[in-house]
């Protein structure tokens, strides 16, 4: 379908790389892509990274926490919509949440959802929130295939509970780790739903914030050109593809199996 020009199904025409011209010579597919890569660049190691912390957290044996771990789980299972209005109710600059808060502190009120500098941030902000829950369930279920008969033999050896964790947790996590940031990455190049139900098409901000899943939708669909909304899938595959084989053809320095 990218090499053709479609306005709906049955009806296309033929116009070999023109959609792919099209697509390198646009200023916006070139905005949307550094809006990706951005999206994923910061939220992708700080899912990971807390992800993993959260997870070690959890795999104490303390009191209550099987608690702590659906309080964690929540945002999976919330509907997304919900979740998108109460982060819009959080962020919004008249009466939300998080100004009120920045108010008290002698902050002035933030346009987190118009201003282009700061709604970027927000999409951020919910990707993290939203990525900790499954990803610390995948790592707490690899922290618990561990042999418990290697930390109480470095307890012995004297090793402190930071030296266990790089000397024997994170080594032997490495795989689940491993799967957990190749799923992350995949997931955050696809970003979508969080632009959508946060931001109104018409929005100052989105120019600034919109990814490449999302100007494909704004073409197949808004725009009724699902020729050139394909080419932009097609991109976005494209990309995922080489960066996944990257990270196949790394593993084997960093994973041990």
């Amino acid at each position: 379908m990218s090499f053709n020009k479609s306005t709906g199904f049955g009806n296309m025409k033929w116009t070999g790389l023109a959609n792919y011209q099209r697509l390198f010579n646009d200023p916006e597919a070139w905005q949307s892509l550094i809006n990706t890569l951005k999206y994923v660049v910061i939220v992708v190691p700080a899912v990971v990274i807390l992800s993993l912390l959260v997870a070690v957290l959890l795999n104490q044996k303390v009191k209550g926490m099987s608690v702590y771990r659906t309080i964690y789980f929540l945002p999976v299972v919330a509907a997304p919509a919900a979740v998108a209005m109460i982060w819009k109710w959080l962020f919004n600059s008249d009466y939300g949440l998080i100004n009120f808060v920045l108010s008290k502190m002698g902050i002035g009120g933030i346009d987190w959802l118009s201003n282009p500098d700061y709604a970027i941030l927000t999409i951020m902000v919910v990707g993290v929130w939203a990525g900790i829950g499954t990803n610390m369930i995948i790592l707490l279920a690899g922290l618990q295939e561990i042999p418990k008969d290697y930390y109480e033999s470095a307890e012995i050896d004297g090793a402190s509970a930071i030296k266990q964790f790089f000397s024997i947790t994170l080594p032997l996590v490495t795989p689940t780790l491993f799967f957990v940031v190749v799923t992350t990455i995949i997931g955050a190049f696809q970003v979508f739903d969080v632009i959508f139900m946060m931001f109104l098409p018409t929005s100052s901000a989105m120019y600034q914030t919109q990814s490449l899943a999302y100007l494909f939708y704004k073409h197949s669909y808004l725009l009724n050109d699902k020729g050139y909304g394909s080419t932009i899938v097609v991109l976005l595959l494209v990309i995922i593809l080489i960066i996944t084989a990257i990270q196949l053809k790394l593993q084997k320095k960093w994973v041990h199996y």
